[in-house]
């Protein structure tokens, strides 16, 4: 039996029709600032300007120490109230505490017997003026008797003086501390049940407050740049987008034996009594140049890898990344060196939304 092999070839045929597309280039359409966007952006045209180093000082709020009224006590006594608190504002003649004290019940008593003694003399003197008259009594008589009265009615009023000068209540039997001036109370030492010594330490002080002193520390290393009459700019962490200006008035010539700083003084007005005394103040000096650069506010920079960009813009459409070198900051501003002419205009709001969709 003949076997028959018969070999069938599977021929699988790919046939590819590969068909090459030519990859056509999208044009990249430009940034555009919209209405709705350009209405949350600043533009600003930026100037030269005069450039002005800012020479950094630390320093501190503090009370004028000429009209500062320290009250110290003149009897001995025990504080029965008080009537006020530390940084009340108090007026001249307002009763601040109240005062027992043995002085208080020897004043009165000494006025009582004073008082006494006038009534005698009055009537000693009536009967002398009487006896003269009728030539029974001397001319030196007389004149004795209107002595003695003199000099009771002068022991009298010294007594009233003294009680005055304590402010002694008589309905209440205590000495009634009154404001010596009107001011703000920036020292309190007593509290009711104090004991008070005669000329101890203050009771308490009242700073007028209309004008406080900022006093800067000047280190070692800025005392060739620091005189009198440099203007100031000064900053607080109670009110930090506040400057307040003012002018080195006295630079003192001695060291701070503790912080080996010179001290500098300057005069504030301190309307509605923002600056409270212990305030910690940033405080920057001025030391004004004769060299202009272009100024720019120091928020309106963008610092991307390593270097300082400004927007500048032509158009809404035509917003161009700038890299600009910088001569110097003082605060709020900052001074370019190269890469940003004057009168050109830059972008100073949301700027950083704007660079990033550049960018991208």
């Amino acid at each position: 039996m003949k076997k028959y092999i018969i070999p069938i070839t599977l021929m699988v045929t790919l046939v590819g029709c590969k068909n090459k597309e030519e990859t056509k280039e999208i044009p990249k359409e430009p940034f555009c600032l919209n209405e709705s966007f350009m209405s949350k952006t600043d533009v600003e045209t930026v100037h030269k300007q005069v450039v002005t180093e800012g020479i950094h000082l630390t320093g501190s709020i503090e009370s004028n120490p000429d009209k500062v009224i320290h009250f110290v006590s003149l009897v001995d006594g025990v504080i029965s109230k008080t009537y006020f608190s530390l940084g009340d504002a108090v007026t001249q003649g307002q009763v601040l505490a109240e005062m027992y004290s043995t002085n208080l019940g020897a004043l009165q008593a000494e006025l009582n017997a004073l008082n006494a003694q006038i009534e005698v003399a009055k009537v000693e003197l009536n009967a002398r003026e009487q006896m003269f008259e009728d030539k029974v009594s001397s001319n030196k008589e007389l004149i004795e008797a209107q002595s003695n009265l003199r000099v009771l009615e002068s022991e009298k009023q010294k007594v009233e003086r003294h009680l005055s000068l304590f402010n002694a209540s008589n309905s209440k039997n205590v000495f009634q501390i009154k404001a010596p001036t009107s001011g703000i109370i920036t020292v309190k030492n007593i509290n009711s049940g104090t004991t008070v010594a005669d000329k101890g330490e203050p009771l308490f002080s009242i700073s007028d407050l209309n004008n406080v002193w900022a006093m800067a520390n000047i280190y070692s290393t800025d005392i060739a740049r620091i005189h009198s009459g440099m203007d100031v700019e000064i900053k607080t962490l109670s009110y930090p987008d506040e400057i307040f200006s003012g002018k080195i008035s006295v630079i003192s010539q001695v060291l701070d034996e503790n912080a080996k700083v010179l001290k500098a003084r300057i005069v504030l007005s301190n309307r509605n009594f923002r600056l409270k005394p212990g305030m910690i103040a940033d405080i920057t000096a001025l030391k004004y140049t004769d060299t202009e650069k272009v100024a720019v506010p120091t928020s309106s920079l963008v610092f991307f890898d390593n270097k300082n960009h400004v927007l500048v813009y032509k158009s809404a459409c035509d917003i161009e990344i700038r890299e600009v070198s910088l001569y110097t900051k003082r605060n709020e501003t900052t001074y370019i060196e190269s890469g940003l002419e004057e009168n050109e205009k830059i972008i100073t709001k949301n700027q950083l939304l704007i660079f990033e969709a550049l960018n991208n």
